[in-house]
């Protein structure tokens, strides 16, 4: 008797120990590192939050800025996202939406304004920058991403979140999915072969066939842009001036770029080069052989659907942009022949940094772990990304495989285009199934010798020049493109005034300080 109460006792102490050994986080069991782990987006509702994770036991409802128009199924496709949200982190999405139209006035005043909510798109071109200076963006640490945003910490390679920083600290998670900048053309080939033109490969050949098409073809306008949009280059540009010369422009505001290979980072005016006059010469010849309408630089039409509609036979945008275009017409006007033309081949290609779309957490936001855990499932939980990005398999979608999809009956409905979901893009997007095979082949070759050059990162902050930089811009409006789309008769008459007007607007105090601010950059 006395025995078995001895090892009672023992096995009482032994039990006590065991539980005091297991408290400090010795246990192995499955349940082990329970307190220690985030909470998991795949958690249902818990209702008790453990140690160090976030509590979800209250449902939340997260605020979401974002720019583009509001679907018109956007209340099915997010009411099936909510439903998904509570399911996975007990929490609900309401979405604003601010219009194309006058998003660039409205975004900064609803920082300014101290409004309500939680996550914003933003990007490089979209005031990512800008409001970082402001304070608008709450600093992200490693530690926070690591713990609510787990899978997008691990995805993402370290470049990408380097690139996203500003002076040294984090205020955005960037999408994934890296893009390439440069710009090529759509063309008819059924044109080009009617005419046994040398495949477009160059610019002397994309003039040869703009050239040919004008004269050889009525009702069919050769090139076509919508500078209308208040866009302040000729939509060649980018193309002809840019990859061209190897030279990458800073600010598409103001005409200031650096060559690519330059370890300086030395700034100069590019309508003040040879070479700027060397292509307005090529745009002058063009225009007088009637390679785009008289009233191109008030043109208000939809330049795609006008191509669809055989009332334009080219123009030029981004490469996925172009082989989505390509991919459907050849799916829904079979008789109509297109092609991708890219008229810098040999040229230098870049690739967009990791902020050209992405989501950042609003400084006042009271609850930026649950945006983090929101963000983290939008890019990487596969269910919630197809639903997004893609809306309701069967209506608005039919999806192919695990990595593309066909537009559903309802794809007008929800789609892409219409607002900003890149800021989530990342390696589970879909392609549509109609992408031609030469698009993503070219994608293909670009991504494997982009090239990365000194000031890839770079960011120039106008704080300081706002004012030169409104009055530079409409100077370029005013100036330039007239001159570059062959309006002006006497070139270098036009180029002359272009320059001495630029500079009343003050360009070199803009040029000043960007090139103060390059140099402090390389200096790091």
């Amino acid at each position: 008797m006395k025995q078995n109460k001895n090892f009672m006792l023992l096995l009482a102490v032994i039990c006590v120990l065991v539980a005091v050994l297991s408290a400090c986080g010795g246990g192995s069991g499955p349940n082990a590192n329970q307190a220690k782990e985030p909470a998991s987006p795949g958690n249902t509702g818990a209702s008790e939050a453990s140690e160090g994770a976030v509590d979800i036991s209250q449902e939340a409802t997260l605020k979401l800025l974002m720019i583009g128009s509001k679907p018109t199924d956007y209340d099915e496709v997010f009411g099936e996202l909510n439903r998904l949200l509570k399911e996975k982190m007990n929490a609900t999405v309401e979405t604003e939406f601010l219009d194309w139209a006058d998003w660039t006035q409205k975004y900064p005043l609803k920082f300014a304004a101290n409004e309500d909510f939680d996550i914003a798109y933003t990007a490089n071109w979209a005031f990512y920058n800008d409001q970082v200076l402001k304070g608008g963006f709450l600093e992200l640490t490693d530690e926070m991403l690591q713990q609510y945003a787990p899978k997008t910490w691990e995805a993402l390679p370290e470049a990408a979140w380097e690139q996203a920083k500003v002076n040294g600290k984090l205020y955005m998670v960037p999408n994934n999915n890296q893009e390439v900048t440069d710009k090529v053309v759509l063309v008819r080939e059924d044109l080009r072969k009617k005419y046994n033109l040398d495949p477009v490969n160059s610019p002397e050949t994309y003039a040869a066939y703009l050239k040919a098409i004008a004269a050889g073809e009525k009702g069919i306008s050769p090139f076509g842009a919508k500078p209308a949009d208040g866009w302040k280059w000729h939509e060649l540009d980018q193309i002809l001036l840019e990859q061209q010369n190897e030279w990458n422009l800073v600010d598409y505001n103001f005409p200031l770029g650096y060559k690519l290979d330059d370890p300086s980072g030395k700034v100069f005016n590019v309508y003040d080069t040879p070479e700027f006059t060397q292509l307005i010469e090529y745009y002058k010849d063009l225009a007088d052989q009637g390679a785009w309408s008289k009233n191109i630089v008030s043109n208000k039409n939809d330049v795609y659907q006008d191509i669809k509609a055989g009332k334009i036979s080219s123009y030029a945008q981004n490469l996925g942009t172009i082989s989505s275009n390509v991919g459907e017409i050849r799916r829904d006007k079979p008789e109509m022949e297109v092609n991708v033309a890219d008229l810098t081949p040999d040229k230098k290609k870049i690739g967009a940094i990791s902020t050209q779309n992405g989501m950042s957490i609003h400084a006042i936001s009271k609850q930026p772990e649950r945006s983090l855990m929101l963000i983290d499932l939008l890019q990487n939980d596969k269910e919630i990304h197809d639903l997004t990005m893609y809306g309701i398999a069967g209506k608005h979608y039919e999806p192919v495989g695990d990595d593309k999809y066909n537009p559903g009956p309802s794809y007008a409905n929800y789609n892409l285009s219409g607002f900003s979901v890149w800021g989530w893009n990342s390696l589970l997007n879909r392609t549509d199934a109609s992408y031609p095979e030469e698009g993503t082949k070219m994608l293909e070759e670009w991504q494997s010798k982009v090239h990365h050059f000194p000031l890839e990162s770079f960011v120039f902050d106008d704080t300081k020049v706002k004012n030169e930089v409104a009055n530079v811009g409409n100077v370029m409006l005013r100036y330039a493109i007239p001159l570059e789309y062959g309006l002006i008769k006497d070139l270098e008459k036009g180029q002359a005034d272009l320059i001495k007007q630029l500079q009343a607007a003050g360009l070199d105090v803009i040029q000043q300080e960007l090139q103060s601010q390059i140099d402090a950059f390389l200096a790091q």
